[in-house]
């Protein structure tokens, strides 16, 4: 008698006897006495299996001294079982040998079969456990498996219940996409990323190379885009008074890649059955190389110049050009990067180009009026197809967002839906495969608990809401849904400068992600995820997974009591219109940075239920952090109330932030200070409970005056 495990819930049978010569055919290896009871784990694999069956009976005890026996000559099963064993080794302590030959009871075989790419079987009997798989992908998938079921309990010999597996994944593309040109994060720390990715059976690494902000990617017959464009100052006064010895100028934030570390970071993810495909951002994201190079921006326009690599985030309004030395260009770097990634598809990003530039260039309303050209959106379809065609030519394909849809469309592209999920519908509809990577809930630089105050956006993406996404939209036939290739979760590290805050931001909501991208529909279900999720968090701290322990507290904890610190995350907004969590541009006196909770558009907090009954002292940690967002028309929206003094006011009010300030608190120390201050007010007495308002005044938007925390104590008498 079996089960059949359709939505992750399955009964093991326990407590099982271990036959005498079933404990001493392992090869040696430490074995329970012939009497011992094992007790075999509820089987716990991420991404849940599309089928998993148990057997009643049967317990595999995978223990040091066993080997992973592989076919005779396949590169493929070996090089599969030497990345699996390495794993044992490293997280479990079981020491394996991969060898070739006849397989003895207790080994692990891997064998050739006919699946499909990516496709695997695995069975477990008391007598062993056997990997089969036509591919390197189904190889590595099913010892992935194996490892997790290993890996349940603690070091030692691990006790696998009898079972059988037959798994294949629901969509080609299984992705995750990692923004370097913000910050730049290390080879190193891009490979153990990589690695991370392949326990969870993702297999594309959009890696996002150049941006306004920076151009990653080595050239060689273009240096100075690198060499110019991969550095910066970053926005800010305590970046500005951060002077390096060497130039007597402010030190400048970067790091690039050369050609020789993207060929190994490829060779690398290959490795684990992972493609990297590179992202070039066009016609727009392109101060960088515009600035490296200025004849390749709108030139004929006043006031485009680049004058520095920009630390603002946001929309630039700087453009390639469209003449025909750009194209020569372009088509130079793409050769170069075909060179480096040998991946079938190329993203061009396509992306918020705003056409202010094109609109007022001669040059470009010239190449218009030309190719009979009546608008710039069209326009910008005609300049990302002479690139689709380019690399369709080189035997290539283009990826784009999904604003390569405005204006007419890219033949012979792929659509990466980013504005909410119309983009692939439209896209479908009209015969394009698609991506579906959607804002915000495939954006996980949003925050993932409502008690998190980490770097970030500050909208929230809740773990849950990224596992119950649904990839094939409603509105789509099923013809169109076969267009759907795949899932992708994005990560912009504006505000998220070190490789621990990617690491926090990621996970654990890439386990979400890989069950939405590999498991069948039918086959997920949320409770049973979480309880397989315990297992799963011990697997990330023996890996040293920095992970976010509270991505599962969905409900909003209560503010500390009066009298203890009041983090500005937890106090309310008073709008809340575009919350952000950004770090302070300048590091304190431990060499920590504050992280502050704002509103972009009306920096305002609210104290709720403050005991006035005795009058108050508040202290007030503040901050500056630079106006470094580039929103165009949208910043006459912001927030800028008019001080009394040079530096700018704190202002307290009792029950709305209208009316008269019960304490005005003067900023001019503060505001020679780059990190936090403290500083002190005063509040009178009030019957009863009130919420309190803090907002700042200051004699312009840039910097911006931010909380850091409050305490608020009863007044001394």
């Amino acid at each position: 008698m079996t089960s059949r495990w359709s939505a992750g819930a399955v009964a093991v049978a326990a407590g099982l006897l271990v036959s005498a010569c079933s404990a001493t055919a392992m090869n040696g290896a430490q074995t329970p006495s012939a009497v011992a009871r094992i007790d075999a784990p509820r089987p716990a694999i991420i991404p849940a299996p599309a089928s998993l069956t148990t057997a009643t009976s049967g317990v595999y005890l995978l223990a040091s001294g066993a080997s992973i026996v592989v076919p005779a000559g396949d590169a493929d099963a070996k090089k599969a079982a030497d990345h699996i064993a390495d794993l044992l080794q490293r997280t479990r302590g079981l020491t394996l040998t991969v060898r070739e030959g006849d397989a003895r009871p207790g080994d692990v075989v891997f064998a050739r079969s006919q699946d499909a790419e990516d496709a695997y079987g695995l069975s477990v009997t008391s007598d062993g456990a056997r990997v089969t798989a036509g591919s390197f992908g189904g190889f590595l998938y099913g010892g992935v498996s194996l490892w997790q079921l290993a890996t349940q309990t603690s070091d030692g010999p691990a006790p696998i219940a009898a079972l059988t597996i037959q798994d294949a994944p629901r969509f080609g593309w299984r992705g995750v996409m990692l923004d370097s040109a913000r910050h730049y994060q290390s080879v190193e720390f891009i490979k153990q990323f990589i690695d991370w990715m392949s326990l969870h059976k993702l297999n594309r690494f959009h890696w996002h190379l150049t941006d306004d902000q920076a151009w990653r990617m080595e050239i060689k017959q273009y240096p100075r885009l690198t060499e110019v464009g991969g550095w910066r100052v970053d926005a800010g006064a305590g970046p500005r008074a951060d002077i390096d010895p060497a130039t007597g100028k402010p030190r400048l934030t970067g790091g690039v890649y050369t050609q020789d570390q993207m060929r190994d970071v490829v060779a690398y993810a290959a490795a684990r059955n992972i493609t990297v495909v590179p992202e070039i951002d066009l016609p727009g994201h392109a101060s960088a190389a515009v600035h490296a190079y200025p004849e390749l921006g709108v030139t004929d326009v006043p006031g485009t110049a680049v004058g520095a690599v920009p630390g603002d985030w946001g929309i630039y309004v700087t453009l390639f050009n469209t003449s025909d030395e750009t194209f020569r260009f372009l088509e130079n770097v793409l050769d170069e990067t075909m060179a480096i990634f040998p991946s079938r598809f190329i993203h061009l990003g396509g992306d918020e180009a705003v056409k202010d530039e094109w609109k007022k260039s001669p040059a470009v309303q010239a190449r218009m009026r030309e190719l009979g050209i009546t608008d710039e959106n069209t326009m910008q379809i005609w300049f990302m197809t002479q690139l689709s065609n380019y690399l369709k030519a080189h035997g290539r394909e283009m990826i784009g967002w999904d604003e390569i849809l405005e204006g007419g469309q890219v033949p012979d592209s792929t659509v990466m839906s980013w504005r909410g999920v119309d983009g692939a519908v439209q896209a479908a509809r009209l015969g394009h495969d698609t991506i579906l990577a959607p804002a915000p809930m495939m954006y996980l630089n949003n925050i993932q608990s409502p008690n998190d105050g980490s770097p970030g956006r500050g909208d929230l993406v809740t773990m849950q809401g990224v596992y119950d996404f649904n990839p094939t939209p409603d509105g789509m036939t099923e013809e169109q849904s076969r267009h759907v290739i795949g899932v992708q979760a994005n990560l912009w590290v504006e505000h998220l400068r070190t490789e621990e805050s990617v690491v926090y931001m990621f996970y654990p909501r890439i386990a979400a992600l890989s069950e939405l991208a590999w498991t069948p529909a039918a086959g997920r279900n949320w409770q049973d995820f979480v309880t397989r999720l315990t297992p799963q968090f011990a697997r990330y701290d023996r890996l040293g997974i920095g992970y976010a322990r509270n991505a599962l507290d969905q409900t909003k904890l209560p503010p500390p009591p009066q009298g203890q610190r009041r983090y500005d995350h937890q106090m309310r907004s008073c709008n809340n219109s575009v919350p952000l969590n950004v770090f302070d541009d300048a590091a304190g006196p431990d060499g920590t940075r504050a992280t502050f909770s704002m509103d972009l558009f009306n920096p305002c907090w609210m104290y709720d239920a403050a005991d006035l009954s005795s009058g108050g002292q508040m202290q007030i940690s503040v901050g500056q952090v630079p106006f470094n967002w580039q929103i165009l028309h949208d910043i006459d929206n912001v927030k800028v109330r008019k001080p009394a003094t040079p530096y700018g006011e704190l202002e307290i009010r009792v029950d709305s932030c209208e009316g008269a300030p019960v304490a005005v608190v003067n900023l001019e120390a503060a505001s020679r200070n780059n990190a936090t201050t403290v500083v002190n007010a005063t509040l009178p007495a009030q019957t009863g409970r009130h919420n309190l308002c803090l907002m700042f005044t200051q004699p312009g938007i840039d910097p911006t005056w931010v909380l850091d925390w409050v305490r608020l104590a009863p007044a001394a008498n």
